[in-house]
């Protein structure tokens, strides 16, 4: 697992465009200001670029690459065409697949479990259909949290409304591959779930 994914507070920015077809983030450490991660879609193809502009958009594949600002690359996010619930997969910095997502049915808000390498259950990530507020849970256990308010040492960062925090629980490890599973989803939040509309 890269460096990059050992702290526990990311602060993520998307940027905006009126005629935008990828999903571009900056992600930053909110205590300092500097610069982590890059996440984009450098692959996309003609017709999903069209079709981002439709109603369809939610169902158009994605390939998202996560690097540092020098280009190493970190985790990589990937959905082919989806008809009914995302089903996603997360690889590591060697292409490695090292779980996934799979969208739950019927679940007011939004909620993905997601899943180990084998398709096995390690955390629900749910949200509230009020706002942007989700939590990666285990049982009674929040090993993580993104939200859209936050009022640390970021909070000057926070220009516009497609800034949001995430906040890794102290009880996940720093080498822990959680993390990774953690990150992708965050991007897939904001592409799978929060698009809709």
């Amino acid at each position: 697992m890269h460096p990059a994914l050992r702290q526990n507070l990311f602060l993520v920015k998307e940027h905006v465009g009126f005629f935008k077809a990828s999903n571009n983030f900056d992600v930053f450490d909110p205590a300092t200001g500097d610069l982590l991660l890059h996440c984009r879609e450098p692959n996309l193809g003609f017709f999903t670029k069209l079709l981002r502009f439709t109603d369809y958009k939610t169902m158009t594949p994605f390939d998202v690459e996560v690097t540092t600002p020098d280009g190493e690359p970190v985790v990589r996010v990937t959905r082919g065409v989806n008809l009914f619930l995302s089903k996603v997969k997360v690889l590591d910095e060697d292409n490695v697949c090292v779980g996934g997502f799979k969208q739950k049915m019927f679940s007011i808000g939004g909620a993905f479990q997601v899943l180990g390498v084998n398709d096995e259950p390690l955390c629900l990530l749910q949200g509230k259909w009020t706002g942007f507020q989700y939590k990666f849970v285990h049982g009674d256990q929040v090993l993580a949290e993104v939200n859209k308010k936050w009022n640390g040492l970021g909070k000057e960062m926070f220009t516009t409304a497609d800034n949001y925090m995430l906040q890794i629980s102290d009880v996940v490890p720093p080498d822990n591959p959680i993390r990774m599973l953690i990150i992708g989803a965050v991007f897939c939040i904001d592409m799978v779930l929060k698009e809709r509309g």
